[in-house]
């Protein structure tokens, strides 16, 4: 296969394939990666051809790490790795690796990583590609655990995936007064977002505020903030991105603490789920409750409450340095 590193002039390309792939989502396309500054990164993403056929495309960053120049697939996205055709065989998932092997060697790269989409986001199910990197010598780096819902019932019958206990508190916000709304007051939500992982986990969001005003304007329509609000007030919000036809991936669960025993948080979810099942999607995830794979025990349970259940997303390293 032919590598090429990309250019603006495949611009457009990409961007088609990416769109009809069977795995591809918004974290891989060039309006997503170009929120980025320049500085940020150096892009060193890939296109692959077969007999002049674009078959995949490798959004890639060039960067140090420890010492080492590695090939990151990618470092300012939630997902990175080969993104593929929905026939992709099994003979070209093995040209894709070695051509991708060949490429980092002949750049001089010491380490390649890649952090696959989670087998849900894909059209037709495929995981070549994993047995492929397995054979060529790649390792797991970590195998977090993100939490997927299902969604395989009507928007009336949404309470039918939820465990009594959330039932309970989704009807309770409601009989409290909490709206659910979508909104653009991105300033308020990111206030509370802010106090809540410097009061739970002593750490700032990876996105600052004008990253997300930023991303909320090159996708007005695949990112929505809902707001969970009492007379006027927003005291719950979480941000959804819709990352291709398939499955919308759920961002920064954030409530007021004051507010805490209005249960907000849980009609945010029913509210959610049903606005995803109205859109035909098939999968909601809730996103990682693992660090490091580290679990958090308390955030997985209440995932689960919700019918989740979890779903590998993997990162994978292939050392080149001998």
């Amino acid at each position: 296969m032919e590598v090429v590193q990309y250019e603006k002039k495949h611009h457009d390309s990409w961007e088609e394939f990416v769109n009809s792939s069977s795995n591809g989502t918004i974290f891989h396309s060039r309006k997503f990666l170009s929120y980025h500054s320049p500085d940020k990164f150096t892009d060193n993403s890939l296109l692959f051809f077969d007999e002049g056929r674009l078959t995949a495309v490798f959004p890639a960053a060039d960067i140090k790490r420890d010492g080492l120049k590695v090939l990151w697939s990618h470092m300012g996205a939630s997902y990175g790795g080969l993104v593929h055709a929905e026939n992709l065989s099994i003979k070209q998932s093995f040209d894709l690796t070695q051509s991708l092997i060949d490429y980092a060697l002949r750049e001089k790269f010491e380490k390649i990583v890649s952090t696959s989409v989670p087998v849900v986001y894909q059209k037709r199910y495929n995981q070549y590609l994993d047995f492929a990197f397995v054979k060529n010598g790649f390792q797991y780096q970590k195998r977090e655990v993100t939490s997927v819902i299902t969604l395989d019932v009507d928007e009336d019958n949404v309470m039918k995936l939820i465990k009594p206990e959330s039932r309970t508190s989704v009807r309770k916000a409601e009989k409290l007064g909490v709206v659910i709304k979508k909104s653009n007051d991105f300033d308020e939500y990111y206030r509370i977002l802010e106090s809540n992982l410097a009061m739970r986990h002593g750490v700032q969001p990876a996105h600052s505020l004008e990253e997300l005003y930023k991303l909320k304007e090159l996708y007005p329509q695949k990112i929505q903030l809902f707001g969970a609000y009492l007379k006027n007030k927003m005291i719950a919000g979480v941000v959804n991105f819709y990352c291709n036809d398939k499955v919308v991936l759920v961002f920064y669960i954030s409530h007021n603490q004051e507010y805490q025993q209005y249960r907000a948080v849980n009609l945010l979810f029913y509210t959610i789920m049903k606005d995803a099942i109205s859109r035909g999607l098939g999968f909601l995830d809730f996103g990682l409750f693992t660090v490091n794979m580290d679990p958090n025990w308390g955030l997985g349970k209440f995932k689960e409450s919700f019918g989740a259940r979890g779903i590998l997303r993997d990162t994978y390293f292939l050392d080149l340095k001998y």
